[in-house]
């Protein structure tokens, strides 16, 4: 066992080293790739590439399917160090909870033909879960899915969906059993999902741009999918019990939201501290001098220390294989920690530099906007308290 954890701690620390030599030499171009992603919506694929050339491709996939093995924890590593230096890794969420739940459920034929090409960077995915009359509530999902021969229809909407434009395939979630059938059948709403992998070029497919710009580069799209036909062995898991499957994707996804502001968090303390030690106003002294300037600046270090823990802690436990549930709320916590406080970080920060945290040149206010897309996605803060409230305190469901 203890062999074990050192060989993981030396695959974690391989690759949180590797992804800071190479992000050494794209510091001169930071503000090139800024201009390329946040301006021109360009997706950066020379980042990509040099992504899935360190290996961060492949934690999450076995040795025998090309990756490393790494785990969980080690791409929460490298996910907080990339945005602490300035770096997003947009796509690279998405394709990692899908590889997730493609290691955990999918089929042996889907393993090999897909998980090598998301080591190497040669295949992007993205997830398609939300609907327009569905919000946060998964289990009003009304988007079907009905076997016909070898394939599977679908037919429904989608809406705010990640990078369906650059995506090569998608992770779909479906009804394989409708709400109406399940009352007649007098089954929980739970019951009823499934989840398919979907070529983002089928045909059948209409895709519409939303205008929304706060996603590092990624378009975000509304679905209409019409008799949209995928083949029946691009299934993944259960027929019907999806919501589990599901959640081997979810509880990635909130771990990795959770080191994504984990490290917006630290870039904004450092520009923060950075410039109160330089910053001259009143006197020979420092703004940094000043205990209205340090102890904001102190208290974001002190939660970023305890962000940092439960975020790690949610990481290991998926690693183990936790159940999904237990882990689902640590996910959840590590989330909620990590939002709230990126948002205090990008405040304190914009705070500390006064008129010039407003100035885009300084990137805090883009932080600051990042951070509150955070705390609304990928799941709303007021939903993770519903679920600790339920699953944790064994509170009476309250919606």
């Amino acid at each position: 066992m203890a062999t074990d954890t050192a060989v993981a701690q030396e695959q974690q620390n391989i690759i949180r080293n590797s992804l800071r030599a190479m992000l050494q030499k794209y510091e001169p171009r930071r503000a090139e790739f800024r201009e390329m992603v946040d301006k021109r919506g360009e997706f950066p694929e020379e980042l990509w590439q040099d992504y899935a050339k360190v290996g961060l491709m492949g934690c999450l996939v076995p040795e025998e399917y090309g990756g490393s093995g790494a785990g969980l924890l080690a791409m929460t590593y490298g996910f907080e160090e990339m945005v602490a230096q300035g770096f997003f890794p947009g796509l690279l969420l998405v394709t990692a909870m899908d590889a997730a739940c493609l290691v955990r459920n999918a089929p042996e034929h889907i393993k090999q033909k897909f998980l090598p090409k998301i080591c190497d960077g040669s295949l992007k995915f993205c997830f398609a879960l939300t609907e327009p009359n569905a919000g946060t509530n998964t289990f009003r999902l009304q988007t079907t899915a009905k076997r016909h021969g070898d394939v599977y229809r679908l037919n429904g909407q989608k809406v705010f969906i990640s990078g369906w434009d650059v995506a090569d395939y998608a992770l779909v979630v479906a009804r394989t059993t409708t709400l109406d059938e399940l009352k007649e059948q007098g089954k929980p709403k739970v019951h009823g999902l499934s989840l398919f992998l979907v070529d983002t070029k089928s045909k059948g497919i209409e895709k519409t741009r939303l205008p929304i710009p706060l996603n590092e580069g990624l378009r975000q799209y509304q679905l209409f999918l019409d008799d949209v036909e995928v083949p029946a062995d691009h299934l993944i898991g259960v027929e019907d019990d999806g919501a589990m499957t599901m959640f081997n994707s979810l509880n990635p996804e909130r771990i990795l939201t959770g080191a994504i502001c984990a490290g917006m968090a630290e870039a904004a303390l450092k520009k923060a501290v950075a410039y109160a030690k330089e910053r001259v106003v009143f006197g020979d002294k420092p703004i940094g001098s000043y205990q209205s300037i340090q102890h904001p600046l102190a208290e974001v270090k002190i939660m970023l220390e305890a962000v940092r823990l439960m975020t790690y802690k949610a990481a290991a436990a998926y690693d183990e294989g936790v159940a999904p549930a237990e882990v689902g709320s640590m996910a959840n916590m590590a989330k909620l920690l990590a939002a709230d406080l990126a948002i205090k970080a990008a405040d304190t920060a914009i705070e500390v530099h006064g008129g010039n945290g407003f100035s885009e040149e300084f990137g805090l206010i883009q932080l600051w906007n990042g951070a509150r897309l955070l705390k609304t996605a990928p799941v709303s803060r007021e939903m993770i308290l519903n679920f600790v409230a339920q699953q944790d305190l064994g509170l009476p469901k309250s919606y």
